[in-house]
């Protein structure tokens, strides 16, 4: 009889997963509660189950007089619902038997002919309920373990409040607040999910699943990319509107590995999996990249930028976009907007270009430095400031050619403007002076101006030369006349 003890535990062992010396403990206590409830039961006992052979033992502990009883500490057992708290009755307190030698312990005499009925019912609730608390903390230490990781399972009920997955040795809950708006569950059907909490209950672990987290974007794409998987190319940041858009910028920590192509795979095989898994969500994939304005303009892709400026103090970005593309990189009530600003960490300020040049032409330029002027004057050949910070006690950045004077715009006489008389006419060596004046400004100014203004300024030179040349002779001719 013992012996076949011996092999069931053996075999529940193999069933269950569970430890026999976990069950046989449980045994041990099973009987020492079928024990106690037999007539002329000593107070203080402990039933004892030899490894091998299986045989039963009661010891009894017997304390001389004076002696104090050693227990082991346990909290304040919980009264059950409907029990009246003056007629519950704890159980006995658990006796610290490693403190006392073998002079103290001994055997009682007692065979199970004395179990009576209860006993044996009793012997049998306790040993049960020791399997399954064995087994609820199994299964918790097994998923506590796997947080984050993408399991599958089986719908088994689906409301307004919870869906309830069935994992196979546990069910899992999937909670309104962590699925994605769209979708359905219908039941029987196979489903991923990502585990994204493990909690400990009377009932067993409870076991939270995640539909609309960020994680399971990162752990399909583990599954569907095995440079992923194998650490070649890294995920860095994922930003997601779950059921709509999602963007993920990643890197590649080996050369010659280009990440983006890695996880959209030959002909879009690869991320078309993970489309299809998300049930249709569009997925862009952005090369991750160290400079702030190249992230920024690829993170704000399908649309194309035309230039980016950063400020990284305040981490903030004005992105200029062609007008065309302008509500492109906007998107969907600023869907695509919102998902950049949350992928690069940067808040980003989308203009178009003639919004943008609007702005910089109302500018006011003030010539106090001391007083907020952060940016060079120089003009660029696109007729806007150069965006880059001064060099300090001066109004320019460092470029060669942004410290050269711009300028001022011709001024064009009117077709009946008095021809200068030949008092006011400058002499030969003024018009050479203004050549070479009217050169240098063209040379200083040919990054700024444009080809007609220089044309323009060169026309007038001409014409004075002109004028110059035709004063001394108008003159001579008057003189001429008046002698004859």
């Amino acid at each position: 009889m013992n012996r076949e003890i011996i092999e069931a535990i053996k075999q529940i062992e193999r069933e269950k997963g569970i430890n026999s010396e976990t069950l046989l403990v449980a045994l041990e206590d099973a009987l020492l509660a079928a024990y106690r409830k037999t007539p002329g039961a000593v107070e203080w006992a402990r039933v004892d189950i030899d490894r091998d052979t299986g045989e039963m033992q009661v010891n009894q502990l017997v304390l001389p007089e004076g002696a104090e009883l050693k227990t082991l500490p346990r909290p304040e057992p919980e009264i059950p619902e409907g029990v009246d708290p003056e007629e519950f009755e704890p159980p006995p307190p658990d006796i610290d038997w490693s403190a006392y030698g073998p002079e103290f312990i001994r055997p009682v005499s007692v065979t199970t002919d004395n179990f009576g009925r209860i006993a044996a019912q009793t012997a049998k609730q306790v040993i049960l309920q020791r399997i399954r608390e064995a087994e609820r903390e199994m299964m918790y230490e097994e998923y506590v373990d796997r947080v984050g990781e993408v399991v599958n399972g089986i719908i088994q009920q689906s409301d307004h409040r919870y869906t309830l997955v069935d994992l196979g040795r546990v069910e899992a809950l999937l909670p309104a607040s962590e699925q994605v708006p769209g979708e359905r569950y219908d039941h029987g059907a196979r489903i991923k999910a990502v585990i994204v909490d493990v909690r400990a209950s009377n009932k067993g672990p409870q076991v939270i699943l995640s539909r609309r987290s960020d994680e399971i974007i990162k752990r399909l794409f583990e599954l569907e990319v095995p440079e992923i998987a194998d650490g070649l190319v890294e995920i860095r940041n994922v930003a997601r509107e779950a059921g709509w858009r999602s963007k993920i910028a990643v890197v590649s920590n080996v050369q010659g590995v280009d990440p983006v192509g890695a996880c959209v795979g030959p002909r879009g095989s690869r991320v078309r999996m993970v489309v299809s898994e998300l049930r249709g969500e569009k997925i862009d994939i952005i090369p991750f990249n160290d400079e702030p304005a190249r992230y920024v303009a690829k993170a704000l892709s399908p649309s194309r930028v035309r230039e980016v400026i950063v400020d990284d103090e305040a981490r903030q970005a004005t992105v200029i976009v062609p007008d065309d593309q302008l509500s492109l990189a906007i998107g969907k009530e600023g869907m695509n907007a919102r998902l950049a600003a949350r992928l690069t960490g940067w808040r980003i300020d989308i203009k178009s270009e003639s919004t943008f040049a609007t702005e910089e032409e109302g500018d006011e330029f003030s010539s106090d430095l001391e007083g907020g002027v952060q940016r060079c004057m120089h003009i660029l050949q696109n007729g806007r400031r150069c965006p880059n910070a001064v060099i300090p006690g001066t109004r320019h950045c460092a470029l060669p050619g942004h410290d050269l004077p711009q300028p001022d715009p011709p001024v064009i006489a009117p077709a009946d403007a008095d021809v200068p008389d030949a008092d006011s006419a400058p002499d030969d060596a003024e018009v050479a002076e203004e050549i070479v004046e009217a050169e240098v400004v063209a040379e200083a100014g040919s990054d700024t101006e444009t080809d007609t203004e220089t044309e323009v300024v060169v026309d007038e030179v001409v014409e004075a030369v002109a004028v110059a040349d035709e004063a001394p002779a108008a003159a001579d001719a008057s003189g001429e006349a008046t002698d004859g």
